[in-house]
């Protein structure tokens, strides 16, 4: 699914596009789906868990994607709507049952996602604001794809015997900030290789991270305008 946005393989007759659809689209929106149900409609984990999983158990089954119109809105903003729907229409546990048809295949952290919600500083009095709530859900959108965009990156880089890479990306590019970052000559020494080395291997493996970035980002749009404004908003420059 490289070159195709999720909606449109949702749309496909052919069963097999259709799960990797929902799984493209559980990869990149299932923790923000999740973290929202349980701030914005104050749900406990539990509970929570099973309308996120209701939620993309029947979202093609119930043809919702083939609803959406990118000329009116961006396709989180539009699930972030239906995901309101959903948890508006759940009043009783016995309503969420799982659906036949389109499961789910893919496995849901839920542990993880409520350690990263516990750390969050989101000011709980302003969860009853639509605003802050439609803020919060895109924060959270960036964070999951930057997330697994990441986890791909290092699967690669282990693949291709390239671990090395991975780690001088860690070192260098993924720090939380909290203090000055190495040099390339510090980080030279501490892996035993050339700065030259340090400069070529951060090199090629941001090339990857970058690609790795828009082809997630393109299976996470509503279409190919979308696809360039979310591109350029996230990475501050035209795809190409």
């Amino acid at each position: 699914m490289t070159h195709w946005s999720a909606v449109l393989a949702a749309r496909s007759p052919e069963p097999a596009q259709r799960e990797r659809a929902l799984e493209a689209l559980l990869a990149a929106y299932w923790k923000p789906v999740y973290k929202y149900v349980r701030l914005r409609w104050n749900r406990a984990p539990e509970d929570a868990q099973d309308l996120t999983q209701g939620f993309f158990a029947g979202l093609l089954e119930r043809d919702l994607l083939r609803r959406y119109d990118p000329a009116k809105s961006r396709l989180r903003t539009y699930l972030r709507l239906c995901v309101d729907s959903f948890v508006s229409n759940q009043d009783k546990t016995a309503q969420r049952q799982k659906r036949g048809g389109d499961a789910i295949h893919v496995a849901l952290d839920f542990s993880a996602a409520d350690e990263e919600l516990s750390r969050s500083a989101m000011d709980h009095a302003l969860l009853e604001s639509p605003e802050s709530m439609e803020q919060f859900f895109e924060k959270e959108w960036i964070r999951a794809l930057f997330s697994e965009a990441v986890d791909e990156l290092q699967k690669l880089c282990e693949r291709n015997g390239k671990s090395l890479h991975f780690r001088l990306f860690e070192q260098y590019d993924l720090e939380d900030g909290s203090e000055p970052r190495p040099t390339y000559e510090y980080l030279a020494r501490e892996n035993n290789v050339a700065v030259t080395d340090v400069t070529n291997y951060l090199a090629w493996v941001r090339r990857e991270f970058r690609r790795i970035v828009l082809e997630r980002l393109r299976e996470a749009s509503g279409d190919e305008h979308e696809f360039q404004r979310e591109a350029r908003n996230l990475l501050g420059r035209e795809p190409g």
